[in-house]
């Protein structure tokens, strides 16, 4: 009878200094937390490219590099059929310009992407490109695929 009942409440014994040792941590583990961060960084990485392209096109392919944007450009596409589409919208060949100059941030400085489907005629898709440069666009540019190697 050698130990007193307060000097075993007070953590003196073997047992107190042990259960204050293996307490649960209230922090986050960082570890697992900065992996999903990665997974989903790259998933989102891959799924983006597939998102951008908003009405199905059979480009022409050609080996030019592609051009690097900073923000969502203002897209103009022509699909098969001879259809034109105002970032994603259906729009008529008279309505271009209306609806490009509301959309344009930059003005007349605005960089227009053209996308066209390979089995529309060129007369087509030149006609759609001098509504744009009549209209006092300048920086109007086609958009093809890369080459297969």
């Amino acid at each position: 009878m050698g130990m007193s009942a307060t000097a075993g409440a007070q953590g003196g014994g073997r047992r107190g200094r042990r259960a204050r040792r293996h307490r649960a941590i209230a922090e986050i583990n960082m570890t697992p937390f900065i992996d999903v961060m990665l997974v989903l960084l790259i998933i989102f990485m891959v799924a983006a490219p597939l998102i951008a392209t908003g009405v199905p096109l059979d480009l022409p392919q050609t080996g030019a590099k592609p051009i690097n944007v900073d923000q969502k450009p203002v897209t103009i596409a022509i699909d098969g059929k001879g259809q034109i589409f105002l970032q994603d919208e259906p729009t008529l060949e008279p309505d271009i310009v209306t609806k490009l100059q509301s959309l344009a941030k930059q003005g007349f400085d605005e960089r227009i992407y053209v996308r066209a489907d390979k089995l529309v005629d060129y007369g087509r898709v030149a006609s759609v490109m001098s509504t744009i440069t009549a209209a006092g666009f300048k920086r109007v540019a086609l958009v093809t695929e890369p080459a297969a190697r």
